[in-house]
């Protein structure tokens, strides 16, 4: 069987499995009984409430001669399908059309795993006694709320004395063509729910009542027009959005008595979570508001710089697609930033990301191959 056969076969084994977070529905099993036949030692782990149980897999493999530990990581899970009657063909029946391959997760990232699975498969088969370790961190937790996933793993791997020194993540990053864009970094996340207290009324006698909204709106247009930072040569500026807001009781007489926004920073390595709090207290204490603020640190951003990660992948991609890749810290977060804080290089690719997350996600099969080889020829370029 080719290398393109053989990852198309075992990415239709798992868009097969309904792996909706945080469910693995037996893809890592599946990856771990390929990985065991080529020499992996495969350690499965699982936490998170009996209910709900998260499935995590470190798989490592030692090479004959010294070298870097280089990760292949991902998740197995997958959104949810939303409405399954917009779909054109079941979600989890993988279906071929106009040389593509729908199903949920095809894109997002069950191309990705199946590419390194097989292209391990086939570097190790000619270099059995490669440098260094090559090993897989996955994890059916990062597109939920990424409690008792990846970053899990790393507080094991930690405790357990392991260093890592290279991870590819395989997250869809490719825009117009396949290894067009790398991402060597994310930007951190921080959220917050602030709740601005009044006094109900009727609102025919305001004077007896303070209204909320009325209070915070000038402390929102500034939070709004404010410049957080000015970015750098790696990430654009830290910024600041509401994404839900609620006030009232639902009836049109009734001054409410308090007000809940939950917003959210994107921030760039020219901030600091730290600093960032600080501000909006100092802000919103200037408006004299009555208030409550919780916080939620969802990842602090991470940056690899070009060396010898980024110039292998770089080459790899130069190689088998002649495309010169664009380094990029664009988009959301991912479980890169968990990796981050235990091995000093993290890069993503993977294929391209124009229907993740979407009804009839799909990838290109003629795409597959291709990603397979990239992969296989970064191992070669780090590992030989």
């Amino acid at each position: 069987m080719s290398a393109a056969d053989a990852t198309l076969s075992l990415l239709e084994e798992l868009i097969a499995r309904p792996s909706i977070t945080p469910q693995d529905a037996g893809c890592q099993a599946l990856i771990a009984s390929r990985l065991t036949a080529l020499g992996f030692t495969c350690q499965p782990l699982r936490w998170g409430p009996p209910e709900a149980p998260v499935d995590n897999l470190w798989a490592v493999r030692e090479g004959g001669l010294p070298g870097p530990t280089l990760v292949f990581a991902g998740h197995t899970d997958v959104v949810p399908t939303g409405p399954r009657a917009d779909w054109h063909s079941d979600p989890f029946v993988p279906t071929y059309r106009d040389g593509h391959l729908f199903g949920r997760g095809a894109a997002d990232m069950k191309s990705s795993l199946a590419a390194m699975v097989v292209a391990s498969e086939a570097f190790v088969a000619l270099h059995p006694e490669h440098k260094g370790r090559l090993a897989f961190l996955l994890t059916s937790d990062e597109e939920g709320p990424s409690i008792d996933g990846t970053v899990k793993v790393c507080e094991w791997l930690q405790a357990r004395g392991e260093r890592l020194d290279a991870c590819i993540v395989g997250e869809p990053t490719s825009v117009n063509q396949l290894g067009d864009m790398i991402k060597n970094g994310r930007r951190g996340s921080l959220s917050g729910r602030l709740s601005v207290k009044g006094i109900q009324g009727h609102i025919a006698y305001p004077h007896l009542a303070r209204n909320p909204v009325h209070q915070a709106a000038p402390a929102l247009a500034e939070l709004a027009a404010e410049v957080w930072d000015a970015g750098n040569d790696h990430f654009p500026p830290t910024c600041w959005q509401i994404s839900n807001i609620h006030a009232g009781t639902g009836a049109t007489n009734v001054i409410p008595g308090e007000l809940v926004i939950d917003f959210n920073f994107r921030f760039s390595t020219e901030s600091t979570p730290e600093q960032l709090k600080a501000r909006v207290h100092t802000l919103l204490d200037r408006h004299a508001l009555t208030y409550d603020l919780a916080w939620t640190l969802g990842g602090r951003p991470f940056l690899t710089r070009p060396g010898p990660l980024i110039g292998a992948v770089q080459d790899a991609i130069r190689h088998v697609t002649g495309l010169e890749a664009e380094l990029s810290t664009t988009g959301g977060t991912s479980d890169g930033r968990f990796i981050a804080q235990i091995c000093p290089e993290v890069v993503e690719l993977g294929p391209l990301n124009a229907t993740i997350h979407k009804i009839d996600e799909c990838c290109a099969v003629a795409d597959l191959a291709p990603l397979t080889l990239i992969y296989r020829t970064t191992l070669e370029n780090l590992l030989t």
